[in-house]
């Protein structure tokens, strides 16, 4: 009996390895049905999208956060539909499997449910994306209606929406009251009538967000809400530690690239200002004959 292991063609791995298909808005709702968590981070370049894509992530929001961690804004509000539309096709050409949402920024929504499906659109048709995401909860039921109406997924973001942070007072956490709560409940049942496909919830009461998901049929993705959520997100640079500065308590760092960064950075300056860099491997040499046949051209001159 021979015990010689089979060899596994190529074809044969890929036969029998899982093929990934792509993610739609009827997988997340399958996830919620199933009980399995839905994943998102945020990305605003091709190689990160490309990096999550790889890993496996669900889905992938470019988010107005880029007005932040990429722009150095204070706040999300001076973000531009261009600036969003530009990111939006960098992460469009990396990620290949990853539900893709565009988040629609400050003033491209709130004016009329026709500027919002216009812009929208956009999303769709220059930016490469699936789906869009916006803030607000009843005061958005008439423009989500119009974007859904026109075949684009939209996804609800109730709690604290960065967009008002003015009008709250600050990056507060939201729902505390019960008051408070209750109005959170009315706005999510709303959405979810509205047509959404899933809702936000950003740094509401764990309670509160675990009783929301119970409540509607769509999935809900958590930020700052605890694990009663159908699924989590994260902004992707705070997750990886790419700031040397406050971090929102409900952040786990999985990495401190700002210190590797800046290490990096620092031995870098340190081997040119010393000459250690570039050596010769880092150079391109040139033939010795062609160089003695250079020579012998200059010194002619």
């Amino acid at each position: 009996m021979s015990t010689t292991a089979p060899v596994l063609t190529t074809a044969a791995i890929g036969a029998a390895a899982p093929q990934r298909k792509k993610i739609t808005t009827a997988v997340f709702r399958r996830k919620k049905e199933r009980g399995e968590p839905i994943t998102m981070l945020t990305a605003y370049d091709y190689p990160t999208a490309l990096a999550e894509d790889q890993a496996g992530v669900d889905s992938i929001l470019v988010g107005d956060s880029l007005g932040m961690v990429v722009l150095g804004y204070q706040n999300t509000l001076p973000v531009t539909m261009d600036d969003m539309l530009h990111h939006s096709k960098a992460v469009a050409r990396g990620a290949q499997f990853a539900l893709l949402i565009g988040d629609m920024p400050f003033m491209s929504y709130q004016v009329s449910a026709e500027e919002a499906l216009r812009n929208a659109g956009r999303f769709l048709q220059e930016g490469g994306m699936d789906a869009v995401k916006l803030e607000g909860g009843r005061e958005r039921a008439e423009a989500i209606r119009a974007i859904v109406g026109a075949g684009i997924p939209v996804m609800g973001h109730l709690g604290l929406t960065p967009q008002s942070v003015n009008q709250l007072g600050g990056f507060r956490p939201q729902g505390k009251t019960a008051a408070a709560a209750k109005r959170l409940i009315e706005d999510a049942l709303l959405l979810e009538e509205a047509g959404c496909f899933s809702l936000v919830l950003e740094s509401v009461p764990a309670k509160l967000a675990e009783l929301i998901s119970k409540k509607i049929s769509i999935p809900t993705i958590g930020i700052g809400a605890g694990a009663g959520c159908d699924g989590q997100v994260l902004v992707t640079h705070d997750l990886l530690g790419l700031f040397d500065r406050f971090t929102p308590k409900f952040v786990k760092k999985y990495a401190n690239f700002h210190a590797e960064m800046q290490h990096a950075f620092g031995e870098y300056i340190e081997d040119v200002e010393t000459k250690r860099f570039p050596a010769s491997e880092h150079s391109v040499e040139m033939d010795e004959k062609e160089w003695e046949t250079l020579q012998k051209e200059i010194d002619r001159r």
